[in-house]
């Protein structure tokens, strides 16, 4: 498939934590499939969710969970 913005790279495919993300090597651009944004804040909310700390923390936790899901 060929990236919407670039038109003429080819996309890639990444299994990120369970949510597969297509995105284009030339603009790091990042597409998602149906459903695949859901998942991510429900991921997001789950880790919130599992920490017993201050909110200064959690939000830590959360910034750190989008990173490592976009960080390729």
């Amino acid at each position: 498939m060929k990236c919407p913005s670039c038109k003429d790279s080819g996309m890639m495919s990444m299994d990120r934590n369970g949510v597969q993300i297509d995105y284009c090597p030339n603009c790091r651009g990042i597409w998602l499939d149906r459903g695949e944004l859901e998942k991510i804040i429900e991921q997001s909310h789950a880790a919130g969710a599992s920490s017993s700390t201050g909110g200064q923390e959690q939000h830590k936790q959360k910034r750190n969970l989008i990173t490592e899901l976009f960080d390729f």
